[in-house]
């Protein structure tokens, strides 16, 4: 009896243990529980406008500041500088970008990167929020501003009475 629970025990583990296997290759569990995926974000977020500040001739200093520290430097390439951003997001596109900054020295010589997006693009990219309804508009128009009610206008102040004077004991003795 008590091998027979023991071992029914086990079974139970185990299948429950094999079923969270199952739960990364699907989206959800039992078609309703969706499991939560980590956030994933490596690297350097470039975007056009970043990348056309750099130009040939700046230092690395001047690359670094723009662009922020590379990912991946090689020893064995002093001259070449990867930055590599990648992000996996629930209810976003996996994505990945990649550009290659080439130094001869200490000058800039050239910089490649490929199907860099603009940071408004960008941040649409990456937006899982959903719009609910009509979003209000941040400015009055002329009529709207019209038709506020006046705010009325202070009373002079009268003199307020003086506090009184009040005297304390003093902090130390007097010698």
């Amino acid at each position: 009896m008590r091998f027979s629970l023991s071992c029914s025990a086990g079974v139970l583990a185990a299948t429950l243990l094999s079923a969270c296997g199952s739960l990364q290759s699907s989206d959800n569990f039992l078609g309703f529980i969706t499991p939560y995926r980590v956030e994933v974000v490596q690297g350097n977020v470039l975007t056009k406008e970043q990348v056309a500040l750099v130009k040939p001739g700046q230092t690395r200093a001047q690359v670094r500041d723009v662009l922020g520290s590379p990912l991946l430097t090689d020893t064995f390439h002093a001259d070449r500088w990867d930055y590599v951003f990648t992000i996996r997001r629930q209810g976003a596109e996996a994505q990945q970008r990649k550009v290659l900054v080439l130094f001869e020295g200490d000058k800039l010589k050239s910089i490649s990167a490929q199907d860099l997006p603009s940071e408004r693009d960008f941040v649409a990219s990456i937006d899982t929020a959903k719009t609910r309804g009509k979003v209000p508009p941040l400015v009055l128009t002329p009529d709207e501003i019209k038709a506020l009610p006046v705010p009325p206008k202070p009373e002079a102040a009268a003199s307020a009475p003086e506090a009184p004077q009040r005297s304390y004991p003093p902090l130390e003795p007097r010698s």
